[in-house]
């Protein structure tokens, strides 16, 4: 184990913002070996002595900060943190500065952003502290994959009386699993927004419902559906309290509040409602998938994806046992190896497969479980 000082470069056009970044950096033992007015200006310092870490804003004179993340990734691969105001406008290119090989983010407010900087649980610390830790060849970005080939659209049959249950109905035996709704459930944290958008665009429209929860706060989850809705076969949207679950339709859990899976009747919905943090997080993955093993069973599929720490592990073990099939991201292809580590440690994963070959397994596997070859 190496004591060696994580190092980082501040790119930023504001002199106040640079100032208390680099302090909270410095206080949280991380060594800033240069700050920079803008991309121009941070290049010739970085290539004296190149970091290990990138603090970087987006709105910056001469260069901004997603065409400075391009030059990076295509000439010197290293994590990016990217600093966004917290907008719209902010979360729309904050997903496009993921989707290009940032490893995460933090946001910035409108208002008070003096206390803001100058609070050590912004988040900034943890965030460069995770980023030094990420696989870089895994933060460079990839061709779009194309979507695979529609498979045979899932035989529906009519239920008996017998096959209805009340909403959030236990999952192990009887009515539950009569039904023919399947569904998937996805996990993931940093390095999530890539590795979702390759699995998603390899899907095709057939697919079953998908539910998700990557680690993200307010008004990005928005930015992020849109962005997934205009590259992706299937409907992709941020969910809504009592949005049903249904072939060819994703939805991501809204940043600040948990998503459940529920039952009424045939039918799955989700469930959206604020909450305290679980496992530090909010939305939590543990918390979709021990719903998702409570309500569906058998009759799921649960996928635990690249990101720090253990956040679905223990609900994707959960999933297992109730009889879900189950699959955890390999290591290689992880941008950070947590999450999916501490799944495969509890035994929670029955395959662990490269980001590559995830989609083809969840379509191959939805169809296995209908009967359909």
């Amino acid at each position: 184990m190496t004591d060696k000082k994580i190092t980082a470069v501040v790119v930023d056009d504001s002199a106040v913002v640079r100032k208390h970044l680099s302090d909270l950096l410095v206080a949280g033992g991380i060594d800033v070996i240069a700050t920079a007015g803008d991309p121009l200006f941070a290049w010739p310092k970085m290539e004296a002595r190149w970091p290990d870490v990138i603090v970087l804003d987006v709105e910056m004179p001469r260069m901004d900060g997603i065409s400075f993340l391009r030059k990076v990734m295509a000439e010197r691969p290293t994590p990016v943190v990217m600093c966004s105001t917290l907008t719209a406008a902010g979360a729309t290119t904050t997903m496009q500065a993921l989707a290009e090989g940032a490893v995460s983010f933090v946001t910035k407010p409108k208002m008070g952003l003096r206390d803001f900087l100058a609070d050590p649980s912004n988040g900034l610390v943890a965030a460069v502290r995770a980023a030094a830790q990420a696989n870089v060849r895994q933060l460079a970005p990839r061709p779009r994959p194309e979507a695979a080939a529609a498979g045979a659209a899932l035989q529906r049959a009519a239920l008996t009386p017998a096959a209805t249950a009340t909403p959030g109905a236990p999952s192990a035996t009887g009515a539950l699993d009569e039904t023919t709704d399947r569904l998937i459930a996805i996990g993931s944290s940093t390095g999530g927004v890539q590795s979702i958008e390759t699995i998603l665009t390899g899907l095709p429209r057939t697919t079953p419902g998908i539910v998700i929860v990557q680690h993200m706060p307010e008004t990005f989850t928005g930015a992020f559906a849109q962005r997934l809705n205009t590259l992706c076969e299937m409907e992709v949207r941020e969910a809504r309290d009592g949005d049903r679950v249904i072939d060819g339709r994703v939805l991501i859990a809204p940043g600040g509040r948990h998503m459940q899976l529920r039952r009424s009747g045939a039918q799955y919905l989700v469930s959206v409602r604020d909450g305290p943090l679980f496992n530090r997080h909010k939305p939590s993955v543990d918390v979709l998938f021990k719903s998702v093993a409570h309500c569906a069973g058998r009759n799921a599929i649960g996928v635990i994806l690249t990101g720090m720490g253990d956040d679905g592990a223990r609900g994707l073990l959960e999933m297992r046992q109730a009889g879900a099939r189950t699959a955890a991201q390999d290591e290689a292809s992880c941008v950070v190896f947590g999450m999916p580590r501490e799944a495969i440690r509890l035994g929670a994963a029955d395959e662990v497969l490269p980001l590559g070959a995830m989609a083809g397994w969840i379509h191959r596997t939805s169809q296995q479980a209908v009967g359909v070859s």
